[in-house]
Protein backbone atom coordinates (compact mmCIF):
# COMPACT_ATOMS: atom_id res chain seq x y z
CA UNK A 1 0.00 0.00 0.00
CA UNK A 2 1.37 3.41 -0.95
CA UNK A 3 2.49 5.66 1.89
CA UNK A 4 -0.20 8.27 1.37
CA UNK A 5 -2.90 5.59 1.48
CA UNK A 6 -1.53 4.30 4.80
CA UNK A 7 -1.54 7.85 6.16
CA UNK A 8 -5.16 8.33 5.16
CA UNK A 9 -6.09 5.06 6.84
CA UNK A 10 -4.68 6.36 10.13
CA UNK A 11 -6.73 9.58 9.83
CA UNK A 12 -10.04 7.70 9.45
CA UNK A 13 -11.28 9.68 6.46
CA UNK A 14 -13.62 6.95 5.28
CA UNK A 15 -13.58 3.50 3.69
CA UNK A 16 -10.46 2.84 1.62
CA UNK A 17 -10.48 0.49 -1.36
CA UNK A 18 -6.96 0.03 -2.82
CA UNK A 19 -6.60 -0.89 -6.51
CA UNK A 20 -10.33 -0.60 -7.04
CA UNK A 21 -11.51 -1.54 -10.58
CA UNK A 22 -13.32 1.47 -12.02
CA UNK A 23 -15.34 -0.79 -14.30
CA UNK A 24 -17.42 -1.49 -11.18
CA UNK A 25 -18.26 2.19 -10.82
CA UNK A 26 -19.07 3.39 -14.35
CA UNK A 27 -22.27 2.90 -16.32
CA UNK A 28 -20.17 1.91 -19.36
CA UNK A 29 -18.65 -0.93 -17.26
CA UNK A 30 -15.23 0.17 -18.53
CA UNK A 31 -12.07 1.24 -16.69
CA UNK A 32 -8.90 -0.04 -15.08
CA UNK A 33 -8.05 0.19 -11.36
CA UNK A 34 -7.71 3.37 -9.32
CA UNK A 35 -4.77 3.48 -6.93
CA UNK A 36 -7.37 3.96 -4.21
CA UNK A 37 -11.06 4.73 -3.93
CA UNK A 38 -11.96 6.48 -0.69
CA UNK A 39 -15.52 6.90 0.56
CA UNK A 40 -15.91 9.69 3.16
CA UNK A 41 -19.14 9.46 5.11
CA UNK A 42 -19.57 13.10 6.14
CA UNK A 43 -18.33 16.62 5.48
CA UNK A 44 -15.65 16.46 8.18
CA UNK A 45 -14.11 13.32 6.67
CA UNK A 46 -14.34 14.85 3.20
CA UNK A 47 -12.53 17.99 4.33
CA UNK A 48 -9.80 16.01 6.09
CA UNK A 49 -9.34 13.83 3.04
CA UNK A 50 -9.06 16.76 0.64
CA UNK A 51 -6.66 18.61 2.95
CA UNK A 52 -4.28 15.68 3.11
CA UNK A 53 -4.43 15.03 -0.62
CA UNK A 54 -3.66 18.71 -1.17
CA UNK A 55 -0.74 18.67 1.27
CA UNK A 56 0.69 15.46 -0.23
CA UNK A 57 0.03 16.70 -3.78
CA UNK A 58 -1.87 13.51 -4.60
CA UNK A 59 -4.09 13.82 -7.70
CA UNK A 60 -7.76 13.16 -7.05
CA UNK A 61 -11.11 13.10 -8.78
CA UNK A 62 -14.68 12.28 -7.84
CA UNK A 63 -17.10 9.67 -9.13
CA UNK A 64 -20.81 9.56 -8.53
CA UNK A 65 -23.00 7.10 -10.41
CA UNK A 66 -20.30 6.81 -13.06
CA UNK A 67 -22.34 8.13 -15.98
CA UNK A 68 -20.88 10.63 -18.45
CA UNK A 69 -17.40 9.24 -17.73
CA UNK A 70 -14.95 7.11 -19.69
CA UNK A 71 -12.11 5.69 -17.60
CA UNK A 72 -8.80 4.65 -19.14
CA UNK A 73 -8.06 0.95 -19.49
CA UNK A 74 -4.88 1.66 -17.50
CA UNK A 75 -6.89 3.06 -14.61
CA UNK A 76 -6.45 6.20 -12.51
CA UNK A 77 -3.36 7.25 -10.64
CA UNK A 78 -4.08 8.85 -7.30
CA UNK A 79 -7.34 8.93 -5.40
CA UNK A 80 -10.94 8.55 -6.54
CA UNK A 81 -13.49 9.97 -4.10
CA UNK A 82 -17.04 8.63 -3.85
CA UNK A 83 -19.36 10.23 -1.32
CA UNK A 84 -20.78 7.93 1.36
CA UNK A 85 -24.29 7.42 2.73
CA UNK A 86 -24.35 10.43 5.10
CA UNK A 87 -23.76 12.63 2.05
CA UNK A 88 -26.73 11.12 0.20
CA UNK A 89 -29.53 12.52 2.40
CA UNK A 90 -32.49 14.48 1.02
CA UNK A 91 -34.71 16.87 2.98
CA UNK A 92 -37.81 18.84 1.96
CA UNK A 93 -38.98 22.04 3.68
CA UNK A 94 -41.93 23.66 1.98
CA UNK A 95 -40.89 24.42 -1.60
CA UNK A 96 -37.19 24.11 -0.72
CA UNK A 97 -35.33 20.84 -1.13
CA UNK A 98 -31.77 20.04 -0.07
CA UNK A 99 -29.66 17.04 -0.95
CA UNK A 100 -26.22 15.68 -0.27
CA UNK A 101 -23.79 15.75 -3.18
CA UNK A 102 -23.86 11.95 -3.33
CA UNK A 103 -27.66 11.70 -3.54
CA UNK A 104 -29.24 10.24 -6.66
CA UNK A 105 -30.53 12.98 -8.95
CA UNK A 106 -33.32 10.66 -10.11
CA UNK A 107 -34.35 9.94 -6.50
CA UNK A 108 -34.38 13.69 -5.81
CA UNK A 109 -36.80 14.28 -8.67
CA UNK A 110 -39.07 11.44 -7.57
CA UNK A 111 -39.22 12.71 -3.97
CA UNK A 112 -39.95 16.24 -5.16
CA UNK A 113 -42.78 15.00 -7.35
CA UNK A 114 -44.32 12.96 -4.55
CA UNK A 115 -44.21 16.09 -2.36
CA UNK A 116 -46.11 18.02 -5.02
CA UNK A 117 -43.14 20.17 -6.01
CA UNK A 118 -42.54 21.04 -9.65
CA UNK A 119 -39.27 22.01 -11.32
CA UNK A 120 -37.32 18.77 -11.15
CA UNK A 121 -39.31 16.70 -13.62
CA UNK A 122 -36.47 16.97 -16.16
CA UNK A 123 -34.11 15.15 -13.76
CA UNK A 124 -36.03 11.87 -13.82
CA UNK A 125 -33.80 10.38 -16.50
CA UNK A 126 -30.40 11.80 -15.55
CA UNK A 127 -28.52 8.86 -13.97
CA UNK A 128 -26.02 10.73 -11.83
CA UNK A 129 -25.61 12.33 -8.44
CA UNK A 130 -26.72 15.75 -7.26
CA UNK A 131 -23.08 16.85 -7.09
CA UNK A 132 -22.45 15.72 -10.64
CA UNK A 133 -25.62 17.42 -11.85
CA UNK A 134 -24.56 20.72 -10.27
CA UNK A 135 -21.03 20.38 -11.68
CA UNK A 136 -22.38 19.79 -15.20
CA UNK A 137 -25.46 22.02 -14.95
CA UNK A 138 -27.25 18.88 -16.08
CA UNK A 139 -30.42 19.30 -18.06
CA UNK A 140 -33.07 17.73 -20.26
CA UNK A 141 -36.47 18.51 -21.76
CA UNK A 142 -35.76 22.24 -21.96
CA UNK A 143 -34.68 22.76 -18.37
CA UNK A 144 -31.51 22.42 -16.29
CA UNK A 145 -30.07 22.77 -12.80
CA UNK A 146 -29.46 26.52 -13.08
CA UNK A 147 -33.22 27.19 -13.23
CA UNK A 148 -33.89 25.76 -9.78
CA UNK A 149 -30.51 26.08 -8.04
CA UNK A 150 -30.38 28.10 -4.82
CA UNK A 151 -26.98 27.46 -3.21
CA UNK A 152 -24.45 24.75 -2.42
CA UNK A 153 -21.86 23.92 0.23
CA UNK A 154 -18.65 23.06 -1.57
CA UNK A 155 -15.36 21.66 -0.28
CA UNK A 156 -12.60 23.36 -2.25
CA UNK A 157 -9.33 21.63 -3.16
CA UNK A 158 -7.67 23.13 -0.06
CA UNK A 159 -10.30 21.53 2.19
CA UNK A 160 -12.05 24.86 2.85
CA UNK A 161 -15.86 24.68 3.05
CA UNK A 162 -17.62 27.52 1.18
CA UNK A 163 -21.19 28.33 0.22
CA UNK A 164 -21.87 29.40 -3.38
CA UNK A 165 -25.06 31.02 -4.65
CA UNK A 166 -26.44 30.67 -8.17
CA UNK A 167 -24.53 33.80 -9.25
CA UNK A 168 -21.28 32.35 -7.90
CA UNK A 169 -21.73 29.16 -9.92
CA UNK A 170 -21.43 30.86 -13.35
CA UNK A 171 -23.80 28.34 -14.93
CA UNK A 172 -23.81 27.91 -18.70
CA UNK A 173 -24.67 25.03 -21.04
CA UNK A 174 -23.27 21.89 -19.31
CA UNK A 175 -20.90 24.12 -17.35
CA UNK A 176 -20.33 25.58 -13.89
CA UNK A 177 -17.51 27.36 -12.08
CA UNK A 178 -16.40 23.95 -10.79
CA UNK A 179 -14.89 23.26 -14.20
CA UNK A 180 -12.32 25.96 -13.41
CA UNK A 181 -12.28 25.99 -9.61
CA UNK A 182 -11.96 22.47 -8.26
CA UNK A 183 -14.28 21.45 -5.49
CA UNK A 184 -16.77 18.82 -4.37
CA UNK A 185 -20.44 19.56 -3.75
CA UNK A 186 -21.24 18.41 -0.21
CA UNK A 187 -24.83 19.65 -0.24
CA UNK A 188 -27.01 21.55 -2.71
CA UNK A 189 -30.27 23.41 -2.19
CA UNK A 190 -32.99 23.99 -4.77
CA UNK A 191 -36.03 26.27 -4.94
CA UNK A 192 -39.07 24.58 -6.44
CA UNK A 193 -42.74 25.55 -6.71
CA UNK A 194 -45.98 23.96 -5.59
CA UNK A 195 -47.58 21.91 -8.33
CA UNK A 196 -50.20 19.27 -9.00
CA UNK A 197 -48.94 15.80 -8.05
CA UNK A 198 -50.89 14.10 -10.83
CA UNK A 199 -49.60 16.51 -13.49
CA UNK A 200 -46.02 16.10 -12.24
CA UNK A 201 -46.35 12.30 -12.22
CA UNK A 202 -47.84 12.35 -15.73
CA UNK A 203 -44.99 14.48 -17.09
CA UNK A 204 -42.37 12.23 -15.50
CA UNK A 205 -44.11 9.12 -16.83
CA UNK A 206 -44.12 10.63 -20.33
CA UNK A 207 -40.40 11.41 -20.13
CA UNK A 208 -39.68 7.90 -18.80
CA UNK A 209 -41.66 6.23 -21.58
CA UNK A 210 -39.88 8.35 -24.20
CA UNK A 211 -36.49 7.35 -22.80
CA UNK A 212 -37.46 3.68 -22.73
CA UNK A 213 -38.46 3.81 -26.39
CA UNK A 214 -35.56 5.91 -27.69
CA UNK A 215 -32.52 5.10 -25.52
CA UNK A 216 -30.57 1.81 -25.08
CA UNK A 217 -31.15 1.65 -21.33
CA UNK A 218 -30.68 -2.13 -21.17
CA UNK A 219 -27.06 -1.92 -22.38
CA UNK A 220 -24.01 -0.41 -20.65
CA UNK A 221 -23.66 3.17 -21.88
CA UNK A 222 -22.89 6.63 -20.52
CA UNK A 223 -25.77 8.72 -21.79
CA UNK A 224 -25.23 11.27 -24.55
CA UNK A 225 -21.67 11.12 -25.90
CA UNK A 226 -21.61 14.47 -27.73
CA UNK A 227 -23.04 17.88 -26.90
CA UNK A 228 -25.86 19.18 -29.06
CA UNK A 229 -24.56 21.85 -31.44
CA UNK A 230 -26.37 25.19 -31.38
CA UNK A 231 -29.75 24.75 -33.07
CA UNK A 232 -29.26 21.08 -33.87
CA UNK A 233 -28.95 17.64 -32.29
CA UNK A 234 -25.86 15.45 -32.28
CA UNK A 235 -28.01 12.34 -32.70
CA UNK A 236 -29.57 13.72 -35.87
CA UNK A 237 -26.17 14.54 -37.36
CA UNK A 238 -24.75 11.10 -36.50
CA UNK A 239 -27.78 9.27 -37.85
CA UNK A 240 -27.80 11.40 -41.02
CA UNK A 241 -24.17 10.36 -41.55
CA UNK A 242 -25.31 6.73 -41.58
CA UNK A 243 -23.35 5.78 -38.48
CA UNK A 244 -25.94 3.86 -36.46
CA UNK A 245 -24.54 0.40 -35.80
CA UNK A 246 -20.91 1.35 -36.54
CA UNK A 247 -18.53 -0.69 -34.37
CA UNK A 248 -14.98 -0.55 -33.10
CA UNK A 249 -14.14 -3.63 -31.06
CA UNK A 250 -16.86 -4.02 -28.45
CA UNK A 251 -18.11 -0.42 -28.77
CA UNK A 252 -21.09 0.29 -31.02
CA UNK A 253 -23.12 3.33 -32.04
CA UNK A 254 -26.55 2.46 -30.72
CA UNK A 255 -29.11 1.51 -33.34
CA UNK A 256 -31.77 3.02 -31.07
CA UNK A 257 -30.18 6.42 -30.36
CA UNK A 258 -27.26 7.62 -32.48
CA UNK A 259 -25.73 9.79 -29.72
CA UNK A 260 -25.27 6.75 -27.47
CA UNK A 261 -22.30 4.37 -27.66
CA UNK A 262 -22.99 1.01 -26.06
CA UNK A 263 -20.66 -1.61 -24.63
CA UNK A 264 -21.70 -4.80 -26.41
CA UNK A 265 -19.77 -6.95 -23.94
CA UNK A 266 -16.01 -6.50 -23.93
CA UNK A 267 -15.52 -2.89 -25.02
CA UNK A 268 -12.38 -1.08 -23.89
CA UNK A 269 -11.86 2.62 -23.39
CA UNK A 270 -9.65 2.61 -26.47
CA UNK A 271 -12.51 1.09 -28.48
CA UNK A 272 -14.82 3.90 -27.39
CA UNK A 273 -12.24 6.62 -28.08
CA UNK A 274 -11.55 5.26 -31.55
CA UNK A 275 -15.26 5.09 -32.32
CA UNK A 276 -15.76 8.67 -31.10
CA UNK A 277 -12.97 9.88 -33.38
CA UNK A 278 -14.54 8.11 -36.37
CA UNK A 279 -17.92 9.68 -35.60
CA UNK A 280 -16.38 13.16 -35.32
CA UNK A 281 -14.48 12.75 -38.58
CA UNK A 282 -17.45 11.51 -40.62
CA UNK A 283 -19.88 14.10 -39.24
CA UNK A 284 -17.38 16.91 -39.84
CA UNK A 285 -16.85 15.69 -43.40
CA UNK A 286 -20.53 15.35 -44.21
CA UNK A 287 -22.06 18.30 -42.35
CA UNK A 288 -19.17 20.58 -41.46
CA UNK A 289 -20.09 20.40 -37.77
CA UNK A 290 -17.36 19.73 -35.21
CA UNK A 291 -18.95 17.57 -32.53
CA UNK A 292 -17.78 18.26 -28.96
CA UNK A 293 -17.72 15.36 -26.47
CA UNK A 294 -20.02 15.60 -23.48
CA UNK A 295 -18.38 12.58 -21.88
CA UNK A 296 -15.24 13.08 -19.80
CA UNK A 297 -12.18 10.90 -20.38
CA UNK A 298 -10.18 10.33 -17.20
CA UNK A 299 -7.18 8.29 -16.16
CA UNK A 300 -3.77 7.28 -17.45
CA UNK A 301 -3.26 7.35 -21.23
Amino acid sequence: MQQWISKLARLEVGEILPDEPMSKHTTWKIGGPADAMIIPQNVRQLQELIRLLHEEQIPWMTVGKGSNMLVSDKGIRGCVIRLGTDLESIAIDGAAISAGGGASFVRLSVMAGKAGLTGLEFAGGIPGTVGGAVYMNAGAHGSDVSRIFNSADIVLETGELVTYTANDMMFAYRHSILHEQRGIVAEARFSLAAGDRLEIAAAMATYKDRRRKTQPLTQPCCGSVFRNPQGDHAARLIEAAGLKGMKVGGAEVSTLHANFIVNTGQATAEDVLALMEKIKAVVADQSGVALVPEVFYVGER
